[in-house]
């Protein structure tokens, strides 16, 4: 894999293929391998065998293994099989076997580069802008604006304000809650 690729791979926006559950955003394993395609024809994933098992025993729980490849370049990546609350199932069934196979093999695709900007907890990959959402410039502003406040009261409005000028872009309320936070402290 040369940089070109990864960038490719770490670019490309997959927001129109997932889905939320329990609060967490999830690439749908069949659109993550379709963009893998598109991008390598030749990429081949792997499940990994433990003798005759999709799966390694461990204590009376499973864990899986896939290893995806993609521009000749093999990634592995490992799961439990887990149930909707992200906890290791004892004495695992076939189905929840291959739902943590599936996932597995999305989360080695993120490994290469793509729909790693969900792992990391962004919306949109890098150096992509969400189109409705604040531009860097207008969110400097605010955080300029939240840095010249004088009052708690002031300090307050100025962060409702950008907050819901973010349109729930993530980056954007992390900066916003740092800078909010640092100023309430100095003003306290």
């Amino acid at each position: 894999m040369n940089s070109e690729q990864v960038l490719s791979m770490l670019k490309t926006n997959v927001n129109e293929h997932t889905e939320k559950k329990n609060n967490l955003t999830y690439l749908s394993w069949a659109w993550a391998w379709a963009e893998a395609l598109k991008a390598d024809p030749e990429a081949i994933y792997k499940i990994e065998m433990f003798g005759d098992k999709c799966f390694m025993d461990i204590n009376g729980t499973a864990m899986v293994f896939v290893t995806v490849t993609l521009f000749g370049k093999p990634m592995t990546c490992q799961l439990p099989v887990m149930d909707y609350r992200n906890k290791a199932i004892p004495n695992p069934d076939a189905f929840a076997v291959n739902t943590a196979i599936m996932r597995c093999m999305t989360k080695a695709l993120g490994l290469h580069g793509l729909g790693l900007y969900i792992y990391a907890g962004q919306d949109i990959p890098d150096g992509e802008s969400d189109e409705g959402s604040p531009d860097e410039g207008k969110m400097l502003d605010y955080i300029a604006a939240i840095e010249a406040t004088i009052t708690l009261d002031e300090l307050k409005d100025i962060y409702i304000r950008a907050f819901a000028d973010c349109d729930g872009n993530k980056a954007w309320q992390t900066k916003m809650i740092a800078a909010k936070d640092a100023k309430k402290k100095e003003l306290k």
